[in-house]
């Protein structure tokens, strides 16, 4: 039987490709955004990962015509990038309720139907700025940290299920994630226009990044594998950076960001 794939943020950029991915491996792939969307290959729920009602309300959709979901990739976010005394609070809230409170919420509502099924697989999208934080975008960096640690803990609480949780950290990829990231440069007098030029180098490190595609093609196949591990970085100079963030010295590996993303 097709397996049965449930991702958020679908519409676009790397959710795009990863459902496309999928799609082209034989699996029926249901996608949910928040905007209208239309694609002949996948099947589009308008909803909301902030929303309780709405998460529900798209994962009873699928139960009620599929009877199980196979697959569950939380790819929906964004980003927020300036200096934290200057973050207006609701701001970084809304950053955390996005990246990891609507993966949550997503999570939350599959896990029963994959636990009676007795197995599931569940693919949460990361980042390198979670194993190495990144300045002014520090609570970026802290939704997507928070996510591998969920992924990790979680993974080995429904493992006697049959269920299966990792998390992707991808690097620079060239989407429109750059575009729609919500910059303030509110303090940047201040800060020496220390922000303007950490997030201006961010920029330009993501557009010249690797193509969506890509990345779509690694996570539909992390999707499909019989076994995973808790944590993937995309591509072998981002797997070289993840390495040297667990070996080096915290303090050495600090200034090293200060001096890329903070001088």
């Amino acid at each position: 039987m097709s397996k049965i794939v449930l991702i958020t943020g679908g519409s676009s950029g790397i959710g795009l490709e990863t459902a496309m991915g999928l799609h082209s491996a034989g699996c029926k792939v249901y996608e949910v955004s928040r905007k209208p969307f239309s694609h002949p290959s996948l099947t589009h729920i308008c909803g909301d990962v902030t929303s309780e009602e709405s998460v529900q309300a798209a994962v009873e959709q699928v139960i009620a015509q599929e009877g199980r979901i196979d697959i569950l990739i939380n790819n929906a976010g964004f980003g927020i990038s300036g200096a934290v005394e200057f973050t207006d609070m609701e701001e970084a809230r809304r950053q955390l309720d996005v990246n990891f409170f609507g993966m949550a919420r997503m999570t939350k509502a599959c896990l029963p139907h994959m636990r009676k099924a007795g197995g599931g697989r569940i693919v949460n999208l990361s980042s390198v700025a979670a194993p190495i934080p990144i300045p002014f975008q520090t609570f970026y960096s802290a939704s997507k940290a928070a996510i591998n640690a969920y992924t990790m803990a979680l993974g080995n609480e429904v493992r006697p299920y049959g269920i299966s949780v990792c998390a992707l950290m991808p690097g620079d990829i060239r989407t429109g994630f750059t575009a729609a990231r919500k910059k303030t440069a509110l303090g940047d007098q201040e800060y020496g226009g220390r922000i303007s030029r950490s997030v201006e180098k961010m920029e330009k490190d993501e557009m010249g990044g690797i193509e969506p595609a890509v990345a779509g093609r690694k996570i539909a196949r992390l999707a499909l594998k019989r076994s995973v591990k808790p944590l993937y970085a995309l591509r072998a100079d981002y797997q070289f950076f993840v390495l040297l963030s667990r070996i080096l010295p915290v303090r050495l590996l600090n200034r090293l960001v200060y001096w890329l993303y903070a001088k």
